[in-house]
């Protein structure tokens, strides 16, 4: 499973479709929960997540506060080869981002 500092990524190819499974590391607030002296916490939730190959974007997810912790999709697309690279990237309501480039393995024969 290829990494960055919070997305992981696997991925395959076969007759030129992708199969991207992603999971994201972040804590997804709502804003909603309070701590355990009653305080809010404050909203941090992915707000836009993208998939970029060959310089097209391929996955452009609008996210929000009512996704679970730790997201994880599961999308594919057509066009792709082995040894392709993908870029993954994230925005926050905070604007706190990340983003990674990952290779889709050469399938073994």
């Amino acid at each position: 499973m290829a990494k960055s500092s919070t997305i992981q990524v696997r991925s395959s190819v076969k007759k030129g479709v992708a199969t991207i499974k992603c999971l994201v590391s972040h804590p997804m607030e709502t804003g909603l929960r309070k701590d355990k002296k009653g305080n809010l916490i404050p909203a941090k939730f992915i707000q836009n997540l993208t998939c970029e190959h060959s310089g097209d974007t391929v996955l452009d997810a609008e996210l929000n506060g009512s996704i679970s912790t730790n997201p994880y999709l599961k999308f594919a697309f057509s066009g792709a080869n082995d040894g392709d690279t993908i870029k993954i990237s994230w925005v926050d309501n905070t604007g706190e981002k990340d983003s990674g480039e990952f290779e889709i393995p050469t399938r073994r024969r």
